[in-house]
């Protein structure tokens, strides 16, 4: 079958910055052989990677594949709380910080890693009081507060599966992943802190309780002293669940099958869709992983700005770099509460070291402006990271510039829910780094770039990313749904057993990867089908640009035309509103720009200014929205958005500039 190239790339990045000769001495990975290592014995490789975790009983096989069904670390044993705290213990890292917690009001707190382990065993006491046992599923529903990771934790040293919901998740949201997980205990608080405002925890679980019959127990953390109701036999109070809770608790000696957690993502229908990650291959998968791409010592303060309700948190907030025996350093609230340098202001009050945050967010601090981080002692950082989804080279240069001094290395990762563990990412002492592209697949990954047949497209040719071979903390299936797992992930090429990520990407000329956004997303214009991501690239490269979406209207001639919805930085937002220049003029203006700059092709038929873009509550942009504003479509799903009121906005002035 002849090659079929799925999405035409236009944008082109040349750039390069080699990581600084300090950094690559001290580097925990400093040399290339390992992926030679790795390429030519996968299972080998991360049978080496395994011993750097405690077990019970070792492994018989490394990897069982009967595709697309695997199993890692084959009749092996291990804890995850074990591995998080207990082995720590007996080291000089008993007495070193594990979690610091940055409230939003301001209050601090640190656990060293026996006070993590006194209050995990407690609270694991404390579940098996209310008649929790192995296999039972407890749902999770906290702000970002040191009790979040402690019951998660609880949960895995007893080997009941947990289910995180995010806090900013609605009552619907939470009680549908309740019931689909069939949670016997649910575990919430009184409120969290988000932007000097109390986020309603508690009474939202209560509206979700009245439909989840599975729930016999809910535990409430007292965090904000709200004034909530508690219901006799059913609502208990964390913290005198806690009193009497005796210390220690021994850790389950668990098949490294066992399901560690639930964690639910968006999919295509109504129903919540479970992924399923379990013990071994997952913590050998992220702890192997958080040790080399972030590069971590002993002497790091490390902090990923993720919430611990995503993927991200469970994986690269708690799991991973307590299992590597780190600081991790759990903020709670907003980056600009109560001023946009709150971020800048907590890596200098703890020293942070290495800084792991999402595109959207670096977005924001260019729209906020230099002087913000300018006006804090960022000089401790040595290391910074991206996650979330594909970063524009001008905010990459942006952050590397005025976050890292021009001297921090960057880590531009890929990974998923599903995946589990960073799959594509500079290793920052060896890896020469272009901005925008995520680099080449970690050692032990087997990705490719194929078109709609499956088969691999010329190097500098746009196609679907896929994983062509089992990877230790992948999905296992999804929660009751094995067909669904099937379907979903593993039946887009006919005949061949690959995974599809849903993601578009490309390999340049020196096989680096650079990641075109979701596939749904591509915009066919004439026949041309471009990357909504080289779009909005261009766009940001535009000095009055903040952040820009981009998605494709139905066009009578070329069947798609490109719209850009476009935030400006705050200086342009000023011209504007002075009458220095006109919309006219920025629309102008950007239009020959993104012409200029990746081909007339690409030229945005309309350009819509706006304050704010809609976005998840993960940070984000929800294009779907933005498409059925511009079709004029009865909006979709908004449940997720972090403010419903943004697109009711942004819907009446688009529908006031159209007519």
């Amino acid at each position: 079958m002849a090659r079929e190239a799925t999405i035409n790339t236009l944008l082109e990045e040349e750039r390069i910055f080699h990581p600084p000769e300090d950094f690559v001495k001290q580097a925990n990975v400093n040399s290339q052989e390992l992926y030679a290592e790795a390429k030519a014995n996968p299972r080998l490789y991360w049978g080496m990677q395994a011993e750097r975790l405690d077990w019970f009983q070792k492994w018989d096989k490394v990897l069982e594949w009967n595709p697309p069904f695997a199993k890692w670390f084959v009749n092996g044993k291990l804890n995850v709380s074990y591995n998080c705290i207990d082995r720590h213990l007996c080291t000089w890292r008993r007495n070193k910080a594990a979690i610091i917690f940055e409230g939003e009001p301001g209050d601090s707190r640190v656990l060293t890693y026996w006070d993590l382990y006194r209050e995990v065993t407690q609270f694991a006491n404390v579940l098996k009081g209310l008649g929790v046992r192995t296999g039972d599923r407890v749902a999770i529903y906290l702000p970002m507060i040191p009790e979040l990771a402690i019951t998660m934790l609880a949960c895995a040293r007893i080997g009941a599966p947990h289910s995180i919901v995010f806090g900013g998740f609605s009552a619907e949201a939470l009680r549908d992943r309740i019931n689909d997980a069939g949670a016997k205990v649910l575990i919430t608080a009184d409120g969290g802190w988000r932007r000097g405002k109390v986020v309603p925890l508690k009474k939202n679980a209560d509206a979700a309780m009245t439909q989840t019959p599975t729930i016999e127990k809910a535990i409430v953390v007292r965090r904000t002293n709200q004034e909530i109701d508690m219901k006799q036999d059913r609502d208990v109070w964390y913290h005198e669940l806690m009193a009497k809770a005796p210390l220690g608790c021994p850790a389950e000696e668990l098949d490294s099958e066992h399901m560690l957690f639930i964690l639910y993502t968006s999919g295509t229908t109504g129903k919540p869709k479970g992924v399923v990650h379990t013990t071994g291959g997952y913590l050998v998968g992220i702890s192997t992983t958080h040790a080399m791409v972030f590069d971590v010592k002993d002497s790091d303060v490390y902090w990923c700005t993720a919430d611990i309700g995503w993927i991200t948190g469970h994986s690269y907030v708690v799991y991973g770099p307590l299992a590597n025996g780190a600081t991790t350093l759990i903020y709670e609230g907003a980056p600009d509460w109560p001023e946009p340098d709150r971020f800048w202001e907590i890596i200098e009050k703890f020293g942070v070291t290495i800084f792991y945050t999402a595109p959207t967010a670096i977005r924001a601090f260019m729209k906020w402006g230099r002087k913000w981080p300018s006006g804090r002692n960022l000089s401790t950082l040595r290391l910074l990271g991206t996650v979330g989804e594909p970063i524009n080279p001008e905010a990459w240069v942006w952050y590397y510039q005025n976050i890292g001094g021009s001297r921090c290395p960057i880590v531009d990762t890929w990974w998923q829910t599903e995946t589990g563990m960073i799959m594509i990412s500079p290793l920052p002492g060896i890896t020469p780094l272009k901005p925008g592209s995520a680099t080449v697949p970690l050692p032990g990954i087997d990705a490719d770039v194929v078109d709609a047949a499956g088969n691999p497209v010329p190097l500098g040719q746009g196609g679907f990313l896929v994983l062509k071979e089992p990877w230790p903390a992948m999905l296992r299936t999804i929660y009751g749904d094995d067909r669904r797992y099937i379907d979903t992930y593993w039946t887009r090429f006919p005949g061949k057993w690959t995974y599809f990520a849903g993601d578009g990407a490309k390999r340049d000329y020196h096989n680096y990867y650079w990641m075109l956004g979701r596939v749904d997303d591509v915009i066919n214009v004439a026949g041309h089908r471009l990357s909504t991501m080289e779009i909005e690239s261009s766009l940001v490269d535009h000095p009055s640009v903040a952040e820009s979406a981009v998605i494709g209207k139905n066009h009578e001639l070329k069947g798609q035309a490109v719209a850009a919805f476009v935030t400006l930085k705050a200086r342009a937002f000023s011209e504007l509103k002075s009458a220095k220049k006109s919309f006219k003029e920025i629309e102008g203006e950007l239009k020959a720009h993104v012409a200029k700059k990746i081909g007339a092709i690409a030229r945005p038929d309309d350009v819509f200014l706006t304050a704010e873009l809609p976005k998840t509550r993960s940070g984000k942009i929800m294009r779907r929205l933005l498409r059925d504003i511009a079709e004029g479509r009865i909006l979709g799903d908004t449940t997720t958005l972090a403010d419903p009121a943004v697109i009711a906005d942004l819907k009446q002035k688009y529908e006031s500039r159209e007519s």
